[in-house]
């Protein structure tokens, strides 16, 4: 059984990371190095965070046929 409030706890964080890395690629602005310091250890605490969801996202595959409730 799967902790949906973890899910999109993940999902959220994952997401963010996908637009500051569109706001990378069009914009050369890197969101989180503005709001947190060039790579301060808090920023890169969140690169870490957004890199780890983005692993654990890679199980959402298996779960792409199955309709659990």
């Amino acid at each position: 059984m799967r902790n949906k409030v973890f899910d999109c706890i993940v999902l959220t964080l994952v997401i963010i990371g996908a637009i500051n890395w569109g706001l990378i690629g069009f914009f050369s602005f890197d969101l989180v190095a503005i709001v947190f310091g060039n790579m301060s250890w808090l920023s890169r605490i969140i690169y870490a965070l957004v890199g780890l969801g983005g692993l654990y996202l890679i199980s959402f595959y298996t779960n792409l046929g199955s309709h659990e409730a």
